[in-house]
C-alpha cells in the first residue's frame, strides 16, 4: 500500500488563519480552562504553595521544551495537516506517527469530555443537583454542534470569550490583592493531602493546549511561522498566569479552605460575577478547540491509509470532515462513561506525555543526525530536546507505572500492526539520517579496535547471477554467515556501462524484491562490467567500507568447464587480496525439514579446516540444521598413523568447542577403492558435504576444474572452502 503526500490543507476552511487566530487563541484558551478555575485551589491546598510551584515549573518545563522543539521542526518543513501527527509520522515514520497519532486522537477527543465535566460541575455553583454526566453529554452535543460551522467561525467566537478570561483573572487577583492581609500564608498542604505526583497528574492537562493550536496547523496560512510564534507566546503567558494564581490563593486562604472549596475565586474575586463567563468561557473554548483538533488528526490518519483498510474509502469521500467530526464526538460522549473530571485528567495526561515525548525525540534525533536538509530557522540544542523527551518518560512512570506501561504497550501493538500493513510513504524520514550517524560513529571506533582472530565476522559476497534461479545458493551464504557478519548479493551484469547502467536500478528492486518473498535478509548490489573475472575481482576489492569489507567471496556451481575455470582463477587472485572463496554445489531438495548428517572432509594441509569446521558451527545455529550429527571424516596418510591422526583430530574437536564425531578411515592400500571412491562411498546419504579447495597453479586450472567435478559428481549438496587472508589457519584458536 503506497501513501501518498498529505495536503497541507485539508479542511473546509481552507488554509486562511493567522498565529493569532489559530495557534495563539485555541492554545491560550485551552491552557487557561477549567484546571485553572476549578482545580488550581485544589493542586495548592493539597500540597502547599512551594510544591505547587514546583508543579507549575516542571510542567510548563515539559510543555515549553516540546514547544521549542516543535517551533524547531515546524520551521524545518511544510507542516501539513494533522498537527503532532504530521510532525512525528513525517520525521519517524508512518508506522510510528500511527502508533503515536491514533492515542492523541484519543486524547483529543477525551479533552472535550474533560472540559464537559468542568462545565457540568460548575453549573452546581447555581444548580447544586446538576447530574454531572448527563450535563457533561449535553455540553459535549452543543459544542460538537458549534464547531461544525468551522474552524474559523468557531474561532472567531472565542475572541469575546478571551476577554472575559482577562476579566475574570483581574477580578481574581485584584480581589486577593485586597484580602491579602487576611491570609495566613499557606507554605504546607493538608495533612492527608494527595501525593505530590497524583496532584501533578491532575494538573499537567492544564498545560497540554498548545496541542490545540498544533492541531489546526492545516487550516492555517504560514504553519511554519505561526505555529512556533503562537505556541511559545501562549505558553510563557500561561506560565505567568499559572505563577501569580497560586500566590494569590495561598494569601488568601488555607489548605482546608482550597481543597474543600472548588469555587473559591468566586468568594475572593473584586467582582464575583466576573467570573461566570470567565470560567464559562474557557471551558467552552477548551472544548471547542479540542473538537476541532480531533477531527484533523483523524483526517490525517484517514488520509494516510493509517486506520483500518476502509479509511481508503473515507479519504476519498467528499464527506470526510464530517465523517471524522461525527466519529470524534461519538468517542467524547463513550468517555464520559469514565467518571468524573479526576477520573479523566490522569488519562489525557498519559496520551499527551507520550505525543509530548515524541516530538521533542523528533527535535533531539533531528539536530543530532546533523542531516544537511534540517535547517530550521529556531534552532534547539538537541539535549534541550531530548531532555524533554526523558521528563515526559520520567513522570509517565512516576505518575502511575501501570498506566505509563499499559500506554506503551498499547503504542507497540499498534505500531507493530501498522508494521504488517506494509504502510509505504512517498516521504523521508530522519530515521535514515539517525541511523546513518550512528552506522558512522561506529564504524569510528571500529577503525580503531584491534584486529583479531576472535573478531573474524563472515562478510561473505555471493556472486549470485540471476536470483530466481540462484535464490538456493543465497539461502546457503544466509546459513553461513548465521547473521553474524554482512551478506551481500551481487549481480554481475556484463557488457557496455554506456548502454547497461540504465537497468541497475531496476536490477535492484528486482533483487530486493526477490530477496524479500525468499525471506532472506541481505544487501542487493548490481554492477555493470566489461569481463566477468576482473569484473569480480574488482567488486570484491571495493565492495564493504571502513573495516567492514567482504573477506568471503562465493559462487554457484557451473557443469560448464569454462566457468568452473574462471571461478578458480579468481579464487587464487583473491586469495592474494586475502578473501577466501567458496564454490557450492546444490543438489535439490526440500530444504524446510530437518536435516539428519553433515560430513566434513579434512585435510589438513590447506589451512582450510578451520574455515570449514566454523562455517559448519555457524550453519548448526539455523534451525534447520540444528539436530543435524555433525562428522569430520579424514583418510589417513598410512596404517601407523591412524590412531594417532583420530587422537589429533579428537583433540581439535574438543579445543574448538564444536560438537562433532571425529572418524579417520584407513587408506584404500590393496582395495580396489580409491580416495575419491572413499568419499562417493561414506558421504552419499549424507545431506551436506564441505571440502576444501586447494589452490591450483597456473596453468594447471582445467585439470583441477575436471578433477572436482568427478569429486562432487555423485555427492550431495557439496560446498567447496579455500581459506585464505591474515587469520586462515587460526579461526578456531581462543
Amino acid at each position: 500500500m503506497r501513501i501518498l503526500p498529505l495536503s497541507s490543507a485539508n479542511s473546509s476552511d481552507g488554509a486562511k488563519l493567522g498565529t493569532a487566530l489559530g495557534v495563539f487563541t485555541p492554545s491560550i484558551l485551552t491552557i487557561l480552562g477549567v484546571i485553572l478555575f476549578l482545580r488550581m485551589g485544589w493542586v495548592v491546598g493539597n500540597v502547599g504553595l512551594i510544591p505547587a510551584l514546583g508543579i507549575v515549573i516542571l510542567a510548563h518545563a515539559i510543555t515549553l521544551s516540546t514547544a521549542l522543539s516543535v517551533s524547531a521542526v515546524a520551521t524545518n518543513m511544510q507542516v501539513g495537516a494533522g498537527g503532532a501527527y504530521f510532525i512525528i509520522s513525517r520525521s519517524l515514520g508512518i508506522e510510528i506517527g500511527g502508533a503515536i497519532g491514533i492515542p492523541l486522537f484519543l486524547a483529543q477527543t477525551f479533552s472535550v469530555t474533560l472540559y464537559a465535566f468542568g462545565l457540568a460541575e460548575s453549573l452546581r455553583l447555581l444548580w447544586p443537583q446538576v447530574h454531572l454526566q448527563g450535563t457533561a453529554a449535553i455540553t459535549i452535543i452543543v459544542v460538537s454542534v458549534l464547531a461544525s460551522r468551522g474552524a474559523k467561525w468557531a474561532l472567531r467566537l472565542q475572541l469575546p470569550i478571551m476577554l472575559a478570561i482577562v476579566l475574570a483573572l483581574i477580578s481574581f487577583l485584584v480581589g486577593s490583592a485586597n484580602r491579602i492581609q487576611e491570609g495566613m500564608g499557606l507554605w504546607q498542604g493538608t495533612s492527608d493531602g494527595a501525593p505530590f505526583w497524583t496532584v501533578f497528574a491532575v494538573f499537567f492537562p492544564a498545560v497540554t493546549g498548545i496541542m490545540a493550536g498544533i492541531s489546526l496547523s492545516g487550516d492555517l496560512k504560514e504553519p511554519n511561522r505561526s505555529i512556533p510564534r503562537g505556541t511559545l507566546v501562549a505558553v510563557v503567558v500561561g506560565f505567568v498566569v499559572y505563577l501569580l494564581v497560586p500566590v494569590a490563593l495561598a494569601s488568601v486562604a488555607g489548605p482546608e479552605a482550597l481543597v474543600n472549596d472548588n469555587l473559591i475565586w468566586f468568594q475572593v474575586a473584586a467582582v464575583p460575577l466576573l467570573i461566570y463567563p470567565g470560567l464559562w468561557g474557557a471551558i467552552f473554548s477548551s472544548a471547542v478547540g479540542s473538537i476541532l483538533g480531533a477531527p484533523r488528526t483523524l483526517e490525517a490518519l484517514a488520509d494516510d491509509r493509517v486506520l483500518l483498510p476502509r479509511s481508503s474509502k473515507w479519504a476519498r469521500s467528499p464527506h470526510l470532515s464530517r465523517y471524522a467530526h461525527l466519529l470524534s464526538t461519538a468517542v467524547a460522549l463513550a468517555a464520559v462513561a469514565l467518571g468524573d473530571l479526576n477520573a479523566v485528567a490522569p488519562v489525557l495526561t498519559m496520551f499527551f506525555l507520550t505525543t509530548y515525548g515524541m516530538i521533542n525525540l523528533v527535535a533531539g534525533l533531528e539536530k543530532l543526525a546533523g542531516s544537511p536538509s534540517y535547517r530550521p530557522t529556531i534552532t534547539v540544542p538537541w539535549f534541550v530536546s531530548l531532555a524533554g523527551a526523558v521528563g515526559c518518560i520520567w513522570v509517565m512512570g512516576l505518575i502511575n507505572r501501570w498506566a505509563a506501561i499499559i500506554a506503551v504497550v498499547v503504542e507497540i501493538i499498534l505500531y507493530l500492526g501498522l508494521r504488517r500493513r506494509s504502510l509505504n510513504a512517498t516521504w523521508g524520514d530522519l530515521r535514515f539520517g539517525a541511523l546513518l550517524s550512528l552506522a558512522r560513529a561506529t564504524m569510528l571506533k571500529l577503525r580503531d579496535m584491534p584486529v583479531d582472530p576472535r573478531n573474524w565476522r563472515p562478510h561473505i559476497l555471493v556472486f549470485a547471477g540471476d536470483l530466481e534461479k540462484r535464490a538456493e545458493l543465497v539461502r546457503f551464504a544466509s546459513w553461513l554467515n548465521q547473521e553474524r557478519g554482512i551478506l551481500t548479493v551481487c549481480r554481475l551484469v556484463v557488457g557496455d556501462i554506456e548502454i547497461l547502467s540504465a537497468r541497475k536500478a531496476e536490477e535492484m528492486e528486482t533483487m530486493n524484491t526477490s530477496l524479500s518473498e525468499a525471506g532472506l535478509t541481505a544487501f542487493a548490489e548490481v554492477d555493470v562490467v566489461q569481463d566477468f573475472e576482473a569484473g569480480a575481482l574488482a567488486v570484491a576489492q571495493a565492495n564493504g567500507i571502513a573495516g567492514i569489507t567482504s573477506n568471503t567471496i562465493m559462487f554457484g556451481w557451473s557443469e560448464k568447464l569454462d566457468r568452473g575455470v574462471s571461478r578458480l582463477r579468481i579464487m587464487r587472485k583473491a586469495a592474494r587480496l586475502g578473501k577466501s572463496t567458496v564454490i557450492c554445489r546444490i543438489v535439490p531438495r526440500p530444504w524446510d525439514t530437518q536435516f539428519r548428517r553433515i560430513d566434513i572432509w579434512w585435510g589438513g594441509l590447506q589451512n582450510n579446516g578451520d574455515m570449514l569446521l566454523l562455517f559448519v558451527h555457524l550453519l548448526s545455529a539455523n534451525p534447520e540444521w540444528a539436530r543435524a550429527e555433525i562428522s569430520v571424516k579424514t583418510v589417513a596418510s598410512n596404517s601407523l598413523s591412524l590412531e594417532e591422526t583420530q587422537e589429533s583430530l579428537r583433540e581439535l574437536l574438543m579445543r574448538s568447542r564444536i560438537r562433532a564425531s571425529a572418524e579417520v578411515i584407513a587408506p584404500p592400500e590393496g582395495s580396489a577403492l580409491s580416495v575419491q571412491e572413499v568419499i562417493h562411498e561414506r558421504s552419499r546419504d549424507a545431506d551436506l558435504v564441505f571440502m576444501g579447495l586447494k589452490e591450483p597453479r597456473e596453468g594447471e586450472e582445467v585439470a583441477y576444474a575436471e578433477r572436482l567435478a568427478k569429486m562432487v559428481g555423485g555427492l550431495p549438496t557439496t560446498i567447496l572452502v579455500r581459506a585464505a587472508g591474515p587469520f586462515a589457519g587460526q579461526l578456531l584458536e581462543g
